[in-house]
């Protein structure tokens, strides 16, 4: 992870931003996808930062004797407020779900474990066997697997009843 100091242009508001890499900060600023968490605005570039340069993982960290700040020196009676963070992308919260959410997928899970029970896993076959299932070409019965989204809107199309499950299935050879 790489952190910039960024800078609205347009408000001229300072912000730190995270990103994977300088690619990845570059590629975002080019798609448009910063913006300023105080005005909005996509105009945003980096601003002048020091660099940082972290300790290595052999090294003590470095207490300053603890002397008291001379008296010509008086300390600061506020703080200044942190700087928000860059929102490149929706933030996932870290706020639990309610306890009736939980209830209602945990009913979930159990239903489709249970559906699931009655049908074969076809991996990506799915929507070959599908189709012959639907045009007669072979038995009907309860499937599940894996296909793309292009062929699931052409099973779609077709007349083929598909859905997709609300939690991801594990193939049988890969499951413990």
């Amino acid at each position: 992870m790489i952190v910039f100091d960024l800078e609205c242009r347009r408000g001229q508001h300072r912000f730190e931003g995270w990103f994977r890499s300088s690619e990845d900060f570059a590629r975002q600023e080019e798609l448009g996808l910063l913006t300023c968490p105080n005005c909005g605005s996509a105009d945003i570039g980096k601003a002048l930062m020091a660099p940082h340069v972290g300790r290595k993982g052999n090294q003590m960290p470095v207490h300053a004797p603890s002397v008291p700040p001379p008296a010509a020196a008086p300390a600061p009676t506020t703080l200044p407020a942190p700087a928000p963070a860059a929102v490149a992308a929706p933030a996932v919260s870290s706020t639990p779900l309610p306890p009736e959410a939980m209830a209602l997928m945990h009913k979930l899970a159990r239903m489709q474990a249970e559906a699931l029970k009655s049908s074969r896993f076809v991996g990506s076959s799915f929507a070959d066997d599908a189709r012959a299932m639907h045009y007669g070409e072979r038995e009907a019965e309860t499937i599940h697997g894996q296909t793309t989204i292009e062929e699931a809107r052409e099973l779609l199309d077709e007349g083929i009843a598909v859905a997709p499950l609300p939690f991801p299935v594990v193939p049988p050879e890969q499951a413990n």
